[in-house]
Parts: C-alpha cells; sequence; structure tokens
C-alpha cells in the first residue's frame, strides 16, 4: 500500500480519464486514443499536484471505463480492477463529459461510488469557453460531491481549480514529503499470452494487471510499484510484441513503441517467453534490441512446468545460445509465473545482475587485463600497429570503458568482441552487456602511459 495519498479516476468509457492522468502528471503516461476501452489495468503514477496551499506527493490512478464492453469480453476484468482502484483510493475523481450530458453509465457510476465511504470529486470534462458554469451545473442532478469542478483535461483549462479543490480533499499528513525513490526498474517483455502479467501480479503478491487467456490483453506499458522486503522496485509491465503488419489499430501501434521505450528505460529487461513453444522471429527481434541498447537482460523461460517430460535446461541453454547470437553470457532463467514455480529465483537473479552492472573497476586493473589480452592477441591492422595508450571506466549500468588508441579505425568490432569476452573472464561482469568506446590518441590524458 502506497505511504501517499491515493486518488483514483473513474468514470464510463472515453470520457477523458487518461488525458486527465497526462494532464495531472505533466507526461503521455497513458495512451489516449478517441476508442472507447483504451485502458484496461490499473496505470498508477506518482506525481506532485500544486495548489494554492503548496505542492502535495500522490497516487494518481487511472482505470478502465466502467461499463466497457470490448471485443475481448474483459469487462469483468476490467471492472474489478475499478473496484480495487476505487478501494485503495483517499479520494475518487468522477469524470464525466460535458459534450454527451448525463449518459446511463454515468448514473451507475455514480449508483457505485454511493456503496464507498470516499470523498468524491466531480469533473465535468470537455469544457472549453464561457459556458463552463452552466455546462457543470448540468451534472447536479447526479447527487455526487459538492461543487461540480468543469475542465479541459485537452486544453489545460480549470485545471489549477481541480487541484486546489483535490488538496483540500486530501489526508492532512500524507503527502507533504517525497516518496522514496524507486531504486531498480524491471521491465517485462515478450509476445502475446507468454505470461507477463502473471508474472507482474507473482512479482507483486497481488492482482495488479489483467489475465486472460485472450491474446492482447495488455495494451500500455504500466509501472506497478512494489514494497518487498524494504526495498522499492518499479516492475514494467508491457503489452505483448507483435509483428507491425499484424497490428490491429494505432492503439497496438502505440503498446509497441510504449514496449520498446520501456526497454530503454528499465535497468533489468527480462524477456519472457512460453518454454512450450518455439521461439519465433519476435524474441530474436527483442534480443537484437536489448543487444544494440546496451540492456541488462534476463532470459525467462515461463510454463516451464508445463514442458515434455524430460526437458533438461542445459538442452533448452543451448538451444537459446543458437537461436540468440550475441546472448550466450546472459543467463536463463526457468520458472512457472502461474504457480510460483522459480518465480523468486527470478527476482533474485535480476537484482544481481543489476548490481553486476553497477559495479566499478579501478582504472589500474582494467589497464592491465588489456594488457594481458593485447600480449595474447594483437589487432590484426594491415602492417599497423595497433596500440591501447589508457582505458577506463566511464559509466556504470551499463559497464562503458573508453579506450584511447593510436588509430581507432583500426580497431574492428571482432577486436572488441575479443577485448569484450576477455574482460567477461577477468572482471566481474560475466552475464552483463559490455560497451567500449573509442577514443584517439590526442584525446587521451597526457600524463597516462601506453597500456602496451
Amino acid at each position: 500500500m502506497s505511504s501517499l495519498p491515493v486518488i483514483a479516476i473513474v468514470g464510463r468509457p472515453n470520457v477523458g480519464k487518461s488525458t486527465l492522468l497526462n494532464r495531472l502528471v505533466g507526461s503521455r503516461v497513458a495512451i489516449v486514443e478517441p476508442t472507447a476501452g483504451v485502458t484496461r489495468d490499473r496505470v498508477s503514477v506518482r506525481a506532485i499536484i500544486s495548489g494554492g496551499f503548496g505542492q502535495r506527493w500522490v497516487e494518481v490512478i487511472d482505470t478502465g471505463g466502467v461499463g466497457i464492453v470490448d471485443r475481448h469480453d474483459l469487462g469483468p476484468h476490467v471492472e474489478e480492477q475499478i473496484r480495487a482502484a476505487m478501494i485503495a483510493a483517499d479520494l475518487v475523481l468522477f469524470v464525466v463529459d460535458a459534450k454527451d450530458g448525463i449518459a446511463p453509465l454515468d448514473e451507475e457510476v455514480a449508483r457505485r461510488l454511493r456503496g464507498f465511504d470516499k470523498p468524491v470529486l466531480l469533473v465535468v470534462n470537455k469544457v472549453e469557453g464561457q459556458k463552463a458554469e452552466w455546462e457543470a451545473d448540468g451534472f447536479y442532478k447526479l447527487g455526487i460531491g459538492t461543487q461540480p469542478v468543469p475542465i479541459s483535461a485537452q486544453n489545460g483549462e480549470g485545471i489549477t481549480d481541480l487541484c486546489e479543490a483535490i488538496q483540500d480533499q486530501l489526508p492532512a499528513d500524507q503527502g507533504e514529503a517525497p516518496p522514496q525513490k524507486p531504486g531498480l526498474k524491471i521491465a517485462i517483455v515478450g509476445r502475446r499470452n507468454a505470461g507477463k502479467s502473471t508474472l507482474i501480479n507473482a512479482f507483486a503478491r497481488e492482482e495488479r494487471s489483467i489475465v486472460s487467456e485472450i491474446p492482447g490483453t495488455t495494451r500500455d506499458a504500466l509501472d506497478v510499484i512494489v514494497e518487498r522486503d524494504g526495498e522499492s522496485i518499479v516492475f514494467i509491465d508491457t503489452a505483448g510484441i507483435r509483428k507491425r503488419k499484424s497490428h490491429e489499430d494505432a492503439v497496438e501501434f502505440f503498446s509497441d513503441a510504449r514496449s520498446y521505450k520501456a526497454i530503454r528505460r528499465a535497468d533489468v529487461v527480462i524477456v519472457l517467453f512460453d518454454a512450450t513453444v518455439p521461439l519465433s522471429a519476435i524474441e530474436k527481434k527483442l534480443a537484437r534490441y536489448v543487444v544494440d541498447h546496451y540492456r541488462v537482460v534476463l532470459l525467462a523461460a515461463n510454463k516451464w512446468d508445463l514442458a515434455p517430460e524430460g526437458a533438461a535446461p542445459m538442452d533448452f541453454q543451448d538451444y537459446l545460445a543458437e537461436q540468440m547470437p550475441g546472448m550466450k553470457h546472459v543467463p536463463v532463467s526457468f520458472l512457472s509465473a502461474k504457480t510460483g514455480q522459480g518465480v523468486n529465483q527470478t527476482l533474485a537473479l535480476a537484482k544481481e545482475l543489476n548490481a553486476q552492472a553497477s559495479t566499478r573497476v579501478s582504472t589500474g586493473e582494467l589497464n592491465r587485463v588489456l594488457q594481458r589480452a593485447l600480449v595474447a592477441r594483437s589487432p590484426n591492422a594491415k602492417g599497423h600497429r595497433v596500440r591501447i595508450m589508457y582505458a577506463t571506466q566511464a559509466e556504470s549500468s551499463p559497464p562503458t570503458f573508453v579506450l584511447f588508441v593510436n588509430d581507432k579505425r583500426l580497431i574492428g568490432k571482432d577486436y572488441l568482441r575479443y577485448l569484450e569476452n576477455r574482460v567477461r573472464e577477468e572482471l566481474p561482469f560475466p552475464e552483463v552487456p559490455i560497451r567500449f568506446v573509442l577514443r584517439d590518441r590526442k584525446e587521451a590524458p597526457p600524463e597516462e602511459a601506453d597500456v602496451h
């Protein structure tokens, strides 16, 4: 449970709940499309609400539309997520659409809210121009909240008034101090129906993401903040990746884009796949993407409890190494997100990889390793003598080493792969990506001596 005051945004489909979340947070957190039912899961974000009483930290939860009917028949799952959000909330923002007026589903939302002993602000969205107060007053008959708050989430009109109204309703002793910053971000990616949401729920130890046998249930990249053993961790649940030609609408296009963005901002990426079916081009594409972006990655074979009898992890690892070139150093976790088998071990391994990637080595130790590598094998530069003048670790996560050389054009990819393997063997980076940056000799610190 969050130590921050929790604000749940509820309402029928397509009244602008996700647009309001993005406006309150100040960035595009939730996918916004003119299609009812885009949001299905609870999207939870920490944000600062500013008003006449100063600034307050809050947790804002976007929910799916009450009464959603979609082609995948996920309405009951969405409804359960909405109910969980309202139970957790300290304040509910009931959003309605000024242009449509009161709809039957608005009355249904109002009826449900009367069953919760929660303060409610009635937010009348899509109000632009001078008629704001008149259009908002028409919603008094819903009998929810006190004074309706007219806003335009799209344009930002009325947001300051809304923030002040929110501040009036917040618990006085919460949200005054910034929340503890989550220390580790773990993204779970893979193709549809690999079990990503099930794994998120297993990590969170509660139903935070909708789980269904229907592929494509998760549409957005959801940050699920979990407190485990005194540590705050962000698990990023992502939409299942599809081939571009299979995208059915703009929502699926944006879902894929959010998944790749999640890879770039995560500390550790878990590439989850179904161990009972062959690897597809999607997993291979994801593998190439994480390698190209030097992300710390863990391969996770889900549904291992359903693998054929006699299946051996070592044989499966050989299969993965063959199918995913460039990832031989990446560890593999065997688990069942549904039964819980291997889930804790997978999390422990992800933490271990993050610690490994965060390690720094001394300049002297690094240069000694490179000196031994140069002695064992010199670069083939067609008669030119290649020298590494000096090397240093510039960054961690991923470990990044700057090599000052006499001519960086003389060192090719094959030799860099050789150096990478030597660094893995001799330094504490056996299972994480290693990045080399080449600099010409003239850029080297003048006081440093040659490595070789």
